[in-house]
């Protein structure tokens, strides 16, 4: 039975760029380290978005770049000017080709392409089986989400981001290049939060992705109905569908870190990186595996790296509302991005504002809905 100093069961985003920077930082070349993963990540199987105010250690990764977005809804659009910041697009092939070159050279790290079966804590190592093998650790770093868990208790609102994508190829230029569809709430909202989002790479070609706020998934043909209702608006006769994704991210403010132990560091979606009230994985991962590389290398206790902050509180308010009133959510959205300052959101949505900045785009949302989540929020912060 092989042991291991680390082992990272799952190679989402979180594991895969805790492990890049664990390489980068030099200071786990002593250390053996394990990933294990079903998929063996030679597929293009997902697109990330990201703002940045400057290049990130993701250059190589980024295909295009916005500095403007559009937001829309039935009644009104707006153009926003992003900078400082700049909308990015990461392909899924695009990074793990990036993270696995430099992997590759690393003689201190081993990749599975196995099936994770069996996660067993004992006293001195934690036990890994897949279907091919047994392995033993020192710490584990588990990104395999348990949606059971977490779907199945009640005190915490659970809804899903979910959405099809197509990457098209039209006839016609429909396209503005310069210009990323951050939110279209224009579309037919029937009961819940629903929204296009559109990413042009050139003026004939975009990945356009129906998106939902919402508790339920739909069948496969609703999104693709309502995505070629949206070509039509565009005014695209002609074209053809290079690509699909499709895909469903949890979003709650379930407390993941409760089930860390000293030896079992839940991270990525199962540890509740995923940015709750709006989906968003991409830089909130990158921000809590900076931390932990930093954490690793002082602390022992993996129950230690946990910290809640204000923004688990905001972003469980939202979520409160989308759960009892689904259909608030283009107009919540709607009121923030209106009138308030789009580079101030975006900090804002970045978990980098302060208390002032906070009540300046808070305070531009209809207030009741959230003082009616503050009067129920006490059943979850005193249970």
């Amino acid at each position: 039975m092989k042991h291991f100093d680390y082992i990272f069961t799952g190679t989402g985003l979180a594991a895969l760029m805790t492990v890049y920077k664990m390489i980068e930082s030099g200071k786990f070349t002593d250390k053996s380290i394990l990933l294990i993963d079903e998929n063996s990540k030679k597929d293009n199987d997902r697109t990330w978005c990201f703002w940045e105010t400057e290049n990130s250690i993701w250059e190589k990764s980024i295909s295009k770049k916005w500095e403007s977005a559009l937001f829309a809804n039935a009644d009104f659009s707006r153009s926003l000017d992003l900078k400082p910041y700049e909308y990015n697009m990461v392909k899924g092939l695009d990074f793990y080709n990036q993270v696995f070159e430099l992997i590759s050279k690393q003689s201190n790290i081993t990749f599975a392409n196995e099936k994770v079966t069996d996660i067993n804590e004992l006293e001195n190592h934690v036990f890994v089986a897949t279907e091919k093998e047994n392995y033993t650790c020192e710490k584990l770093l588990n990104s395999i989400y348990r949606k059971s868990e977490v779907e199945n208790q009640t005190q915490y609102p659970v809804l899903q981001q979910h959405f099809i994508g197509w990457f098209i190829k039209s006839k016609e230029a429909a396209f503005n290049t310069q210009q990323a569809t951050f939110m279209d709430f224009s579309v037919a909202q029937k009961g819940n939060t629903r929204f296009m989002y559109a990413l042009p790479t050139s003026s004939t070609e975009a990945l356009l992705e129906y998106t939902l706020f919402s508790h339920q998934l739909l069948k496969k043909e609703e999104y693709e109905q309502e995505i070629e209702k949206y070509i039509q608006r565009l005014g695209i006769q002609d074209y053809e569908i290079v690509e699909k994704e499709q895909g469903s991210i949890p979003m709650t403010c379930y407390p993941f870190w409760k089930k860390n132990t000293q030896k079992v560091l839940n991270i990525g979606t199962a540890g509740g990186w995923t940015k709750a009230s709006t989906g968003y994985t991409f830089k909130s991962s990158d921000k809590k595996s900076t931390q932990l590389v930093a954490f690793l290398q002082t602390e022992t206790d993996l129950r230690k790296f946990h910290k809640k902050t204000k923004f688990w509180f905001y972003d469980l308010l939202l979520l409160d509302i989308l759960d009892q009133k689904n259909e608030l959510g283009a107009s919540i959205f709607s009121s923030m991005f209106k009138k308030g300052n789009p580079s101030l959101i975006f900090k804002f949505l970045d978990e980098e504002t302060s208390l002032f900045e906070d009540l300046k785009v808070i305070l531009k949302c209809p207030k009741m809905p959230f003082i009616n989540a503050l009067i129920r929020s006490n059943r979850y912060l005193f249970h």
